[in-house]
């Protein structure tokens, strides 16, 4: 559900107006106390405000200050905590700060949708801070160039990262091309990574706290727009930003974090998909090709899923649960086993395709580094041969469990991301019913579109 544009309100649908919202038109003492009525608002003065901020230690802000100079930032204010201690950090280093709040998804008239709220817990957060508030829609730009493309894989039975793609094309993309309009010379996020520069060459680092680090999700972000980007938590741990929040009375410090894909919230994700994927029931086979059940579609299920099988118990099976092991698109079959170690689900090798180098070309032809196949796993250690056309082979130096069609693979060499690309075919340690390799059969380009 989207959050309700008022009068004179920044937004970029049609012609835009690049004119702050009016929160910030007055002091941050009226502003606070005009937003009060907002469940869970704690009025302070803007001498309390400051004084807050001024005691929490200004090491990271001092940091932002040599590293970037003058000129106006632009913070991306989601209303969570995170994004509110990255303004935090830049109002106390000195710098021109103001926000933008961006409106992702449209038409969702249900309780789960947070929009609303968000966007006035940004509101408050700009007024604590004194920093002008833009709202801008980007809602057609995501159904154009993220929804879409979450629709296309999850229709052909592989398991995409929308969130990926939303930063690549909506946040560092349209979003950031917007604040650069709005006169911004830099934009920052909430974002747990870092950059370092090195004359005009800007290199993604995973963040200081390895439990939130988000490189995974930024590693196909333009080197353009990475040049132009500010990470002002990622020499900080979560436990530090909620305590500099709870310093600075900014009111969103015990805010729950947001967890899921962002357009699907709290929602149970079959539910949702089912809105817009039809159901196509096929058979649940185990790895001996005993039918031990029916799915409502392939594109309702992933690799290494557990809950939501509904197989239970069967005569002559064991009593352990059922993963979901392989999918057999020709036969509309889902593969499951008993052990959540099993060969079936063990992968050494796989293939990804539309593979982007932060650099703009591979450390070599082959070359050994590590790689994630999923948010927060460990690095595994792999070798890396690249291939023709932006693909890459790709050899474990241990088994890998549920390596995912449709999930990114991304590559680093240490603390530093290299980039990384589309899984696209998986040969699993032991052979299933079904073809040694799940294909990834539609590569997309770099805008999200058949290619």
């Amino acid at each position: 559900m989207p959050a309700a544009a008022g009068p004179h309100m920044s937004d970029n649908r049609g012609m835009p107006d690049l004119s702050p919202d009016p929160v910030t038109a007055v002091t941050a003492v009226s502003a606070v106390t005009a937003v009060t009525g907002v469940t869970g608002v704690t009025a302070v003065t803007a001498a309390t405000a400051a004084t807050a901020a001024t005691a929490v230690t200004a090491d990271s802000a001092a940091e932002l200050t040599d590293s970037i100079g003058a000129g106006t930032v632009i913070v991306a204010l989601s209303g969570g905590v995170d994004s509110a201690v990255a303004a935090l950090l830049l109002r106390q280093a000195g710098h021109t700060v103001q926000g933008l709040f961006m409106v992702n998804w449209e038409d969702d008239e249900d309780s789960y949708c947070t929009a609303a709220q968000d966007y006035q817990d940004a509101r408050r957060v700009a007024a604590l801070l004194d920093i002008p508030l833009h709202r801008a829609n980007f809602a057609a730009e995501y159904r154009e160039r993220v929804f879409a493309h979450f629709l296309r894989e999850y229709a052909a039975g592989r398991t995409p990262n929308p969130d990926v793609l939303c930063n690549r094309e909506i946040k560092f993309g349209v979003c950031l091309d917007y604040m650069l309009r709005l006169g911004a010379r830099w934009i920052a996020t909430g974002h747990y990574a870092r950059v370092r520069r090195t004359g005009s060459r800007a290199s993604l680092l995973k963040a200081h706290d390895g439990g939130k680090d988000q490189s995974y999700f930024l590693h196909s972000v333009s080197q353009a727009a990475l040049a132009k980007t500010l990470f002002p938590l990622g020499e900080l741990h979560k436990d530090e930003v909620r305590r500099r929040a709870h310093a600075a009375g900014l009111p969103v410090f015990d805010k729950r974090d947001s967890t899921g894909i962002c357009f699907i919230g709290e929602r149970p994700f079959a539910e949702f998909l089912g809105r817009y994927v039809a159901a196509s029931p096929g058979p649940i086979e185990s790895d001996s090709g005993r039918v031990v059940g029916e799915h409502r579609g392939l594109a309702f299920y992933t690799l290494g899923q557990r809950a939501g099988l509904k197989v239970g118990g069967r005569a002559g099976a064991a009593a352990a649960p059922w993963y979901v092991a392989a999918k057999d698109p020709r036969r509309n079959a889902l593969i499951v086993v008993q052990d959540p170690d099993h060969p079936l689900l063990l992968s050494s090798e796989f293939q990804a395709g539309e593979v982007y180098w932060l650099d703009g070309e591979p450390p070599g032809i082959e070359f050994d580094c590590s790689v994630k196949t999923r948010y927060r796993q460990r690095d595994l250690s792999c070798t890396v041969s690249v291939r023709d056309r932006g693909c890459v082979h790709v050899r474990l130096a241990q088994p890998a469990r549920a390596v995912t069609p449709g999930q990114y693979a991304v590559f680093y060499a240490g603390e530093r991301c290299l980039g990384g690309g589309v899984i696209a075919a998986v040969r699993p340690s032991a052979s299933a019913p079904l073809a040694p390799a799940v294909a990834y059969t539609q590569i997309f380009d770099r805008r999200g579109h058949d290619g």
